[in-house]
């Protein structure tokens, strides 16, 4: 058994459905410190149970500093009788590990770490600097967890020359895509009121359905932005409406949509925010409408950090990668405050958050040694 198959086991066995660590972190710190990294344990958030958050850093002799960032925290598992094996039982078949986190993303802390331990066995005396930012608030609210250890090492007046997020990326085979940005996120609640009253009276009350209905087919159809040649266009999507007072007989007061924009550098949040509520007050009178930005779009043009990867994901995987965009937000959005450089990379991403995740046992290796290969073009 190899020494990352052997620690992605581990990390998947001990229970960390975000917020929680599990104990994931003081494995990690506990293997760093033998290599001569001082770890510094921040928690973040409410007394009674902060965020994990681990900084991890062991200096070179003047060069570039260069972290890998990641999260401890999974998502819940879902029924557990969906599963084949225990999502907390690290299991193989097939040439498959199975658990929640496999592939997203203890696997990418474990080649890591076990990247590190060969890289610095090789290179006592790198020029460069090295740096783990790991943390359990990522797949939960991204409050308290690395937004707070920027906050924390801007306060110390570090920053990073090169950061390295382990999220899963690769699409069909590892490799094959590397994230060198990702879009905007801006959500927002909208509550739209009207009058209750006796569904066979409605000219005595007021349908906020009704009035909610040409609202939404206009915002449906919009074209909010379209895109430019890093970003695909701006997409506004619904995730939830609710209405209803309880009876099937009775005209509701109020209807609630939840809404999310996923927005490319083409559009500001202000813009957006400003173009939909004047869209809305065409419609209706009696609102109230609450936003929440997630992160603004960034993107890490090709430099010294994404060349470094892609030669060894060409070394060590056989693979020419593309750069992307595509997907969901990620920690990147607060690491690019700090950083010159971010870029995403990691395992294939067909079944993360899924019923049976799973990473191929092979692909490990190849993932340890590209992050090896990585740390060796920038700090050796």
């Amino acid at each position: 058994m190899s020494a990352t198959l052997r620690l992605a086991e581990q990390l998947i066995a001990l229970r960390s459905v975000t917020p929680e660590d599990g104990g994931c972190q003081t494995l990690v710190a506990e293997r760093l410190r033998r290599l001569g990294f001082e770890c510094t344990a921040l928690p973040f958030g409410p007394e009674v149970a902060p965020v994990s958050n681990l900084w991890a850093h062991r200096p070179g002799s003047g060069g570039k500093l260069l972290a890998f960032a990641g999260h401890t925290d999974v998502v819940p598992t879902g029924p557990l009788a969906a599963w084949t094996s225990n999502p907390f039982t690290p299991t193989i078949r097939d040439g498959k590990l199975y658990g929640r986190g496999a592939a997203d993303m203890k696997s990418s802390i474990a080649a890591m770490v076990v990247a590190t331990e060969e890289f610095v066995a090789a290179h006592g005396g790198h020029r460069g600097g090295i740096a783990l930012l790991v943390t359990s608030d990522e797949e939960g609210p991204s409050v308290d967890g690395t937004a707070r250890v920027c906050d924390w090492l801007t306060e110390r007046g570090t920053r990073l020359d090169y950061c390295v997020v382990g999220e899963p990326t690769s699409v069909e085979r590892l490799g094959d895509t590397i994230k060198n940005g990702r879009r905007g996120t801006l959500s927002g609640k909208l509550r739209i009121f009207g009058v209750q009253g006796h569904i066979a009276y409605p000219h005595l009350a007021r349908n906020p359905i009704h009035l909610a209905a040409p609202l939404l087919a206009e915002l449906v159809g919009i074209e909010w932005d379209p895109g430019n040649a890093h970003f695909p266009p701006t997409s506004w999507q619904m995730s939830n409406i609710h209405a209803g007072a309880g009876a099937g007989n009775v005209i509701p007061s109020e209807i609630v949509v939840d809404f999310n924009f996923r927005f490319s550098s083409e559009s500001t949040p202000a813009a957006l925010e400003t173009r939909l509520e004047t869209i809305v007050k065409k419609y209706v009178d009696a609102y109230d409408l609450a936003w929440t930005l997630g992160g603004e779009p960034f993107l890490t043009p090709t430099g010294a950090l994404s060349d470094a990867l892609a030669a060894a994901i060409r070394e060590h995987a056989g693979v020419a990668c593309k750069l992307s965009t595509t997907g969901g937000t990620s920690d990147g959005r607060f690491i690019k405050r700090i950083c010159a450089e971010v870029v995403e990379f990691g395992p294939v991403n067909a079944s993360i958050h899924k019923i049976d995740e799973c990473i191929e046992v092979a692909s490990l290796e190849t993932l340890k040694d590209v992050y090896r290969g990585t740390l060796e073009r920038l700090v050796a």
